[in-house]
């Protein structure tokens, strides 16, 4: 079993859970968008729960990280959210020992998408409270139960472990990006991150686990942490995505990006809190204090591997739609769906779950970056043949490309 037996705190550890969610995803938070008071309100929470959990400020200027957004930003420079203020939360946990000046970073996004607009993929959604339960305020209470779970050990680790709740990742990794820049503990001291995003829908026993190719020694570290549990991990060498660790692997640290996968409520006014796995939660906060503490009491170091940041598509992108759900796990010679779509040209053409896309056009997919890349060559009402695996055999169906978020 691992450190923390879950029969011991289950009930009060869900309840605490359940309640930060709740919190976290009501409708009076205003989608934590940023410039709403809502999102204001989401930093004081967590700074309160960073307090509860007995965690220490960074410095003398409290939990709260304060800056203002650039209004050169690429995914602000038209929003009018340029110079906002807006603020990143930081605990501690101290160490002990030679290490103490060493960190592993655990982290999650506590923004949303407010009030919809762009990022959001339901159709006329402007002005409607986008909750995002899952996407991150399962992160975020994952987070703050693990520094509950660590600041309990009897002793503590020889590293310091440091939790950082992220504000405007939904605008370009922008908190992180910023903690990255100001760190409370320099980047070259700093063994590993981890990463909470997306958290909340534990299915069949799967966590993915993004990152693993950032250094040699992860695969085996998370095998080995997770005999006490039992999870499916799904490991994605993959170590940049679309979240906040990607901010730390370009600064040189290996990274873990905790995932239970996408589903048909992402981006949309449907991700409440009562279609979150609570239990689930638990589950992956425990395996992850298991593992930092393994992290933060490890004597000899990881190995960093650089891996070439994959090109996206930059031109095209014209708002091209599919209308798939992909599993972000990896699928070797394509992208396999975990579902589609209601109503959209990927539903329509007759792509189902379960299909792997292994073209778009004369686009070869062999991963999620080729199948974007693939997808930013094409405009809305463009019509073009997805070819998918389904049981074996190849299969042609014409598609008729919509428009994101219409």
């Amino acid at each position: 079993m691992g450190i923390l037996a879950p029969q011991a705190h289950a009930q009060s550890a869900q309840e605490r859970i359940l309640t930060d969610l709740r919190y976290l995803a009501a409708d009076a938070r205003e989608g934590r968008g940023v410039g709403t008071t809502g999102l204001d309100s989401a930093a004081a929470y967590v700074a309160r729960r960073f307090e509860a959990a007995g965690l220490q400020p960074p410095g003398n200027d409290g939990f709260l990280q304060t800056f203002t957004i650039d209004p050169t930003a690429p995914a602000v420079a038209h929003s009018g959210l340029g110079g906002a203020a807006v603020k990143n939360v930081v605990g501690l946990i101290p160490g002990r020992g030679d290490l103490a000046g060493q960190a592993v970073v655990l982290g999650a996004h506590y923004d949303h998408l407010g009030l919809g607009g762009p990022g959001s993929l339901d159709p006329d959604s402007v002005g409607v409270v986008h909750n995002g339960a899952d996407d991150n305020a399962s992160g975020t209470v994952a987070l703050i139960e693990t520094a509950r779970m660590l600041n309990r050990r009897s002793a503590p680790a020889m590293r310091t472990i440091v939790f950082v709740a992220f504000t405007a990742e939904e605008l370009g990794l922008i908190g992180s990006d910023h903690y990255v820049k100001n760190p409370s503990i320099a980047n070259d001291s700093t063994y590993a991150m981890l990463n909470f995003d997306m958290v909340g829908r534990l299915r069949d026993n799967k966590l993915i686990t993004g990152g693993t190719g950032s250094a040699p020694e992860l695969p085996q570290l998370l095998d080995s942490v997770n005999a006490g549990y039992g999870l499916t991990l799904s490991a994605m060498e993959d170590p940049w995505g679309s979240s906040d660790h990607a901010s730390f692997y370009a600064a040189g640290i290996p990274v873990i990006h905790f995932l239970t996968d996408t589903h048909e409520d992402y981006h949309r006014t449907t991700d409440d809190w009562d279609k979150i796995n609570v239990a689930g939660i638990e589950r992956v906060a425990m395996y992850a204090a298991d593992l930092t503490w393994s992290f933060a009491t490890r004597s000899t170091p990881l190995t960093y591997v650089d891996v070439p940041q994959p090109v996206m598509a930059t031109a095209g992108g014209s708002g091209a739609w599919l209308g798939t759900i992909p599993d972000m796990s990896s699928s070797p010679g394509g992208v396999r769906l975990t579902g589609v779509r209601e109503g959209g040209p990927a539903q329509e053409a007759g792509i189902r779950g379960g299909d792997i896309i292994v073209q778009i056009g004369d686009f070869e997919v062999k991963d999620l970056y080729a199948m974007t890349e693939a997808l930013g060559s094409f405009k809305p009402g463009d019509v073009a043949t997805v070819t998918v695996m389904r049981d074996g055999k190849r299969i042609d169906m014409t598609v008729t490309f919509g428009k994101r978020g219409g």
